[in-house]
């Protein structure tokens, strides 16, 4: 099952599909033979991962493609100063197949047309013909990641009829740009326009590019980036002949076509894009194929003029609940179900600005482990700007999951997503929408138990008699404790204690939730706990006769039995085994919220 991205890319398949413009190369009669409506769309990203739709395993020879790659291969054998004595690097306004020379430099205008391309091949060391070709088809294999061979069908047809490029060849040798037998060279420019590729190889080939040279599958270092980039360069400006100003503006990715059917792609640092279908316009341009590349720039946000300002992962972190659970006093029953089904709750930390690369590296890695996760949340807390692509696909994302049921949270305290926090219900199978990441793993975690945790869980409200704190007191103890008691209830939002305040009192939760806080000098409140019915707060201070050195806010409406500093200090005079035993307990909890502490400490320790 495909991921939000193969949606994405099988739109654009499905839109390009019905053009049936243009026709296929009939001047190589083999190439006249080809299937004119084959169609595939592959992108290879910078890890290697392929997104292809149609017919991406339908073999073509590579044609024009070859250009920028032997031109590459000229550039490691020669050096820039070398190539630029015999190619210029100027756009030539004219087909691609023109017999002419720059009227100036005497010189072919760019590597990317026949004339120069031609001049690349003659560039490429080698002891003889067979020996050039051999290195440029070893250089394309480790492009592509796999042994590619020549189609001697292809090549026949080619040798058969190229008389136009031989009197480009020609030329060349009457102008001293080439100095071998011309025929040898126009035949090993033949022979590297006739091997075969598939759309997932121009893809992989293209990724390569992208990765400055570095094959992302094989991780081969096949190119030297500084010769890439100036590859990359001359494909800008010259790599869709005459067609290149329109395709730069509309499109805005280095690139070049085949009039085998292949377009060519590349966004630098990023991924790589392949298109096949033989039907060609009048510049010798796969007519689908531009219509794929501009439908998935526009779709994608993919023009390198739109790029990140820092080339990296978008996931920072991630992590399970299990690993980092939130700062919320479970039970014992409720610890235990967390530790045995908290990988099924994970937290994806996202940063740097989001474009359509960063939100696909997160969305296939989320896709990938989809079988394992029934809730999620993505925190986008350190996400400098988000495309709108990318706003889509998490989206996408979100609902795709939601529909297989898993629930999904965003923790997205800047509304970079368009949701308030409020904004979806706390029923909403979607998921939810936080401004902190305590209070998103709080609710991740809470899903996770209500599917996984049947019994032993915190209630929603007890008893004074069930309050674990009292829960070693005799009958008589307890009945002589409840008249020191006070009740008191306070509303959602409400301060219930105040950092500074000496001896608050001990607060004995029966209902509603309450969180522990502390304030920064900035302002930020900053989460220590949250506490529920059946805990406490207050104990220490109170105890230790000292100020309570954090605040205490209810989430919700509360309900609380308050032992005053008053009552207590009565208590200790009167029953000092009250005491004792309350002092007992508190410790015995403590201890408890330590162990727990540290696990959560732990867990985000290994981030």
């Amino acid at each position: 099952m495909g991921n939000v991205v193969d949606d994405f890319i099988t739109r654009v398949y499905d839109v390009v599909r019905s053009n049936r413009d243009g026709g296929v190369a009939d001047y190589i009669p083999e190439l006249a033979a080809v299937t004119p409506d084959g169609f595939g769309i592959a992108v290879a990203t910078g890890d290697g991962h392929v997104y292809e739709v149609g017919d991406t395993s339908v073999p073509f020879t590579i044609q024009s493609i070859s250009k920028p790659f032997t031109y590459a291969l000229a550039l490691t054998d020669r050096g820039v100063d070398g190539v630029a004595e015999k190619v210029d690097v100027e756009p030539s306004g004219e087909p691609f197949n023109e017999i002419s020379l720059d009227p100036d430099t005497e010189r072919p205008r760019n590597p990317m047309i026949n004339a120069g391309a031609i001049t690349a091949a003659s560039l490429v060391a080698g002891a003889g013909p067979a020996e050039q070709f051999e290195r440029i088809r070893d250089l394309y294999s480790r492009c592509a990641g796999r042994p590619l061979v020549l189609d001697d069908a292809v090549y026949d047809s080619e040798a058969r009829t190229g008389h136009r490029n031989r009197a480009i060849g020609y030329m060349l040798r009457s102008f001293g740009v080439i100095t071998d037998d011309p025929d040898d060279v126009v035949d090993v420019y033949f022979r590297q326009c006739s091997i075969e590729v598939t759309c997932r190889d121009l893809a992989l080939m293209a990724a390569t590019l992208a990765n400055n040279g570095v094959n992302p599958l094989t991780r081969d270092r096949v190119l030297n980036p500084a010769l890439v980039e100036r590859v990359l360069s001359v494909m800008t400006t010259c790599g869709m002949y005459d067609a290149a100003g329109e395709w730069v503006t509309e499109v805005g990715m280095p690139a070049k076509s085949g009039v085998g059917g292949g377009v060519l792609a590349v966004l630098p640092g990023q991924l790589g894009i392949a298109v096949y279908s033989p039907r060609l316009d009048r510049h010798g341009n796969s007519v689908r194929g531009v219509q794929a590349c501009r439908e998935l720039s526009r779709d994608l946000e993919l023009h390198f003029l739109h790029v990140t300002r820092a080339a990296r992962s978008s996931i920072r972190a991630r992590y399970s609940v299990a690993e980092a659970p939130s700062r919320t006093r479970r039970t014992e029953a409720e610890q235990q179900s967390l530790e045995a089904f908290g990988n099924r709750g994970r937290v994806y930390e996202l940063h740097g600005d989001l474009l359509f690369t960063g939100a696909e590296t997160a969305v296939r890695e989320i896709d990938a482990e989809r079988a394992d996760l029934e809730v999620v949340v993505v925190d986008v807390r350190r996400v400098d700007d988000v495309s709108g692509v990318a706003r889509r696909m998490i989206e996408l994302l979100r609902a795709d999951l939601a529909a297989n049921g898993c629930r999904t949270a965003l923790v997205d305290p800047d509304g970079l997503f368009g949701h308030a926090s409020s904004s979806l219900s706390p029923d909403d199978p979607h998921g939810r929408v936080f401004a902190d990441p305590d209070s998103a793993t709080r609710w991740c975690e809470d899903v996770l138990l209500s599917r996984h945790c049947g019994a032993g869980r915190q209630p929603d409200s007890i008893e004074l008699e069930q309050h674990p704190l009292l829960a070693d007191l005799t009958t008589v103890q307890f009945s002589r404790l409840t008249d020191d008691l006070e009740y008191r209830t306070f509303a959602r939002g409400e301060t219930i204690v105040r950092r500074g305040d000496r001896e608050p009192g001990i607060f004995l939760i029966l209902s509603g939730r309450v969180s522990t806080s502390v304030t920064t000098k900035t302002g930020t409140v900053q989460r220590i706990s949250t506490l529920s019915a059946g805990m406490s707060f207050g104990e220490m201070a109170t105890l230790l006769g000292t100020k309570i050195l954090n605040d205490v806010r209810a989430d919700t409406a509360v309900t609380v039995a308050v032992l005053t500093p008053e009552r207590l200090a009565r208590l200790t005079t009167e029953a000092p085994e009250i005491r004792s035993a309350l002092i007992e307990r508190l410790a015995a909890v403590a201890y408890g919220q330590v162990e727990m502490l540290l696990r959560t400490i732990e867990g985000r320790g290994r981030l």
